[in-house]
Order: structure tokens, then sequence, then C-alpha cells
């Protein structure tokens, strides 16, 4: 119950006593039997009055604790609340930072893409990534001039058969943009021409691959054609087969990130493989060199051993001629002892 239902009563008994006062002034005339009566009719009421007064005061403090503690408690959640609040602020202040960065970066993307050079720039930095993620330094080279006088994205070294294939890093986007803006626009004459025009520029970019950097002799009878999106991949497999098909005509492949390092990984195996029959190939010759030494060698032992043999026979016939000079030189003692000489041997 709030103070406002307490003021009521009290206003009430103020009235009454008032109209007693009056009515008092009034009958003054009365006797001293009513006065006397009517006195104390107004003491019992102000004892009320004061009674009532008392309780008023007791339960206004009880609201007013009551509406303190209710006020501490709301504050202390409002406080937590603005803490709260500034936390998320907080937060929103970084992620807007963050958009802001992010708006910046794809505005130079933007800015990428819609350079030429710069754009032929970024595919060739995808493509060295992954080179040098899946193969050795000796298995590519970028910006290799062929004999022809064409310089090449990249060259990678394969053996003979299939040979150097080479991977082109440029794209014909402006195409491809001219393309999504027509969807974006629901204008079907602007879609049909773009997506003509799509397919012409990419058609002729497998042409200029194939004429360009399929050289006789000297490269693989194949080149490939890196995508540095994987959304232009699927779109081309999924909506162009007549390209995809002229570029298998051509032996121009297209790959993607994905594909291309999928190609490269089999690359690798496949230099492995070559390296391992080049070793192969070096054993075997060292294994043969050395079964020539060996034959060789038991050539020489051969002769050391008839020299051996030789030396035997020579030392048993020197040991031979040594005992008949032995014998000689006791006969001749004899002799000049006076004594008979032995029968000659």
């Amino acid at each position: 119950m709030d103070a406002s239902s307490w003021l009521v009563p009290a206003l009430l008994v103020a009235v009454g006593v008032l109209t007693l006062l009056l009515l008092l002034r009034r009958g003054s005339g009365v006797g001293g039997a009513a006065a006397g009566d009517l006195g104390g009719r107004l003491a019992q009421l102000a004892d009320a009055q004061a009674r009532l007064a008392d309780q008023l005061g007791g339960r206004l403090q009880a609201q007013e604790r009551a509406l303190a503690e209710v006020l501490q408690r709301s504050g202390d959640r409002t406080a937590a609340t603005l803490t709260e609040v500034r936390e998320r602020l907080a937060v929103i202040d970084r992620a807007q930072a963050t958009i802001t960065e992010l708006s910046a970066q794809v505005v130079g993307l933007q800015e990428v893409l819609g350079n030429k050079q710069a754009r032929g720039a970024f595919g060739e930095v995808q493509l060295h990534d992954l080179m040098t993620a899946c193969l050795p330094p000796s298995a590519y080279g970028f910006q290799v001039t062929l004999g022809n006088g064409r310089r090449a994205d990249c060259l990678i070294r394969l053996p003979a058969p299939p040979g150097p294939i080479v991977v082109d890093a440029k794209f014909p986007l402006e195409s491809w943009h001219a393309l999504r803006e027509a969807h974006a626009a629901a204008d079907e004459p602007a879609r049909v021409a773009a997506t003509r025009a799509f397919a012409a520029a990419v058609g002729k970019h497998i042409k200029d691959i194939a004429e360009r950097y399929l050289v006789p002799g000297e490269t693989a009878d194949s080149a490939l054609m890196f995508l540095p999106s994987e959304a232009i991949y699927a779109e081309l497999h999924a909506r162009f087969p007549q390209v995809v098909e002229a570029s298998w005509r051509a032996k121009v492949w297209i790959v993607s990130p994905t594909t291309l390092m999928a190609t490269l990984n089999t690359v690798r195996a496949v230099l492995k493989d070559a390296r391992m029959q080049e070793q192969a190939a070096l054993i075997q010759a060292e294994v043969r060199a050395l079964m020539d030494d060996l034959g060789r060698l038991d050539d020489r032992v051969g002769k050391l051993a008839r020299h051996f043999d030789q030396a035997v026979e020579d030392v048993r016939q020197i040991r031979t001629s040594t005992d008949r000079v032995a014998r000689r030189g006791d006969r001749i003692q004899r002799l000049e002892f006076g004594e008979e000489p032995e029968a000659a041997e």
C-alpha cells in the first residue's frame, strides 16, 4: 500500500475535527454537560488522529526503505546493463574497424582485378605459392622464354615424355565480370550477349595458349590454363561445356587452385619415379663397372698365383743346387785330408 492510501483517512479525520470545532463555536450556548461530552469526543478523536499519524509515519518509513532498496537494486541493474552496453559497444567498434579494413581490402582487390597487369600478377602469385608448396625448385621456372620467343608464366620441367609443360596464369576476367553484372541486372538480352562474349573470350584465350606455348620438340603437346577462382572453374564446367570441350581438343587443360594442386602432386610422383629410374640406371652402371673390376682382379690374382708357383719351383731348384754344392765341398775337404773319396753321385 502506497502513501496516498493513508492520506485520505487522515484528511477525513481533519475535516471531522474542524466540523466539530465549528459546531462547538455555534453551540456555545448549550449546556455544560453537552460541552463536556463533546470535549471528550474531541480528545478521543485527537488521540485516534495521533495514533493514525504514528502508524502512517511508520508505514511511510517502511515504504521509504522499500523504495530505497528498490531504487538501489534498480541502480545496480542499470549499472550492470550500462557495463554490458559499453562492452557490446566496444565489440561493435572492433567489428566496425574490421569491416572497414575488409572494405578497403575488397576495394583493393577490385582494383587489382580491374587492372589487367595487376590481375595477371595476382594469378601469378597464387601460381607461385602452389608451385613452391608442391614441387622442388629444380622442377619449375617462372617467366621462361621459349624457343619461339614467347615468355611462359611458368614452365614445369618434366622428363620426356611428355616433356616440359607450360602453365598460363592470365585469364579474361573482364568478360566474366560483364557476365556477372548482366545476371545481376536481370536483363535477358544483355545476359545472352554477355554469355556469348564470355564464351568467345575464353575460346580465344585457349587458342592463344595452344599457338604460343605448344612448341614441337621443346614442350609437351599440352598446356595448362590456370584459373585463380574456383567459382569461375565451376561456372565453366556447369554452363559452358562447349568451351571445356574446345580446350580438350586444343590440349589446353583448364585447372583451378584445387585441381592444379592435385596435378602438381601427380607431377611430383612422376619426377620421383624418373629420379628413381635415373638412380637405378646409375646403380646398374656402377655394378657393371664393379664386375669388370672383379674380373680384372681375378686375372691378376691368377697371375700372382702362377708367379708364386714358379717362385716355389725356383726355390726348390735352388735348394737342390745348394745341396749339390755342399756335397761337392765336403768331398773336396776330405780329399785335402787324404781320405778316400766317395763314389761320385
